[in-house]
């Protein structure tokens, strides 16, 4: 998917407007969750996230989307990553 592409489904979707994300080589985060729902389009290198035990990759034109409260470990490639991230606030209950 293109960053337009993305852009317009962020926006379509009722997420907030994207936010460039980069991570160095190294970079890991142990299992933690997000109040929010997160949508990302990898645009550099690639990320590994870990959820319920099974692990999937991420690279270059790749989406991965994360509903809030999702336990989650994410770990970045041999090159780090970057990628494009929406966040979509949760309604109050």
């Amino acid at each position: 998917m293109n960053t337009q592409a993305f852009h317009d489904e962020l926006t379509a979707n009722g997420f907030d407007e994207a936010v460039a994300v980069d991570r160095p080589v190294g970079y890991a985060m142990e299992e933690h969750q997000h109040p929010f729902d997160a949508c990302a389009l990898i645009t550099a290198g690639d990320i590994t996230l870990v959820v319920d035990g099974v692990a999937s990759r991420y690279r270059v034109g790749d989406i991965f989307r994360l509903p809030a409260g999702t336990l989650h470990l994410e770990a970045a490639g041999p090159q780090g990553v970057s990628f494009l991230s929406g966040r979509k606030p949760q309604a109050a209950a």
